[in-house]
């Protein structure tokens, strides 16, 4: 189990170096670095795959109770999150591709997306360390992250509207993809959010047997 638990976090970590990629290539408008976190999506799979099987060969030939059944059925969940972290990041990588400017100044997505990195970080932390207040600290700040997404929302749906309204538009404002784009973005980011604390209330339900943050 201690071994599955560092492929765990190995997986956890490539998923983070992937996530901030995308991020890095929106930011920077790089088709080589989104391209490569596009790529790089089939060895997440494939390692997704591989500790599948590794779990339910522990749990067939080892029958795990208590508190190793606990771990073995937190952390197979946990890598359920990760793939889906993996194919957010490579969304990200692909609207990076279709970005050719910023043009909504007042959204700073690379901060929600710090955000983000950040509480993927801290929850697999708490999930290697079983850190069980760092699990209910990444739930509360999910909150934060939340509102910032909705605010996001707001200043793109307005932007939209004012479109709409403005027959004398030129054509260097938003396009309707521009803005689907965007709101697409915001929504993956705020689900990268989520799927941290779904690591986090599997982590603390694996130490404390505590499903306060399951549900």
């Amino acid at each position: 189990m201690d071994a599955l638990r560092q492929d765990v976090l190995y997986m956890g970590d490539l998923v983070t170096e992937h996530l901030q990629y995308g991020l890095d290539s929106l930011r920077a408008k790089d088709p080589e670095l989104a391209n490569s976190v596009i790529i790089a999506d089939n060895e997440i799979n494939e390692m997704y795959l591989d500790l599948e099987q590794a779990f339910i060969d522990l749990i067939a030939l080892q029958q795990p109770v208590a508190s190793d059944l606990r771990f073995v059925v937190a952390s197979f969940k946990i890598l359920t999150d990760l793939e889906r972290i993996g194919d957010l990041a490579v969304n990200l990588a692909q609207y990076a591709l279709a970005a050719e400017r910023d043009l909504f100044p007042e959204v700073d997505i690379q901060k929600i997306g710090t955000v983000t990195v950040e509480m993927l970080t801290d929850a697999l932390r708490a999930y290697e360390r079983e850190l069980p207040e760092l699990s209910r600290a990444i739930a509360t700040r999910d909150d934060e992250l939340d509102e910032m997404c909705e605010l996001a929302s707001t200043i793109v749906v307005r932007d939209l509207m004012e479109a709409q309204e403005d027959t004398a538009a030129d054509e260097t404002g938003p396009t309707m993809q521009d803005i689907s784009r965007m709101l697409l973005t915001i929504r993956d980011l705020e689900r990268v959010g989520d799927h941290a604390v779904n690591i986090a209330a599997r982590s603390l339900y694996m130490v404390e047997d505590d499903d306060e943050l399951l549900f």
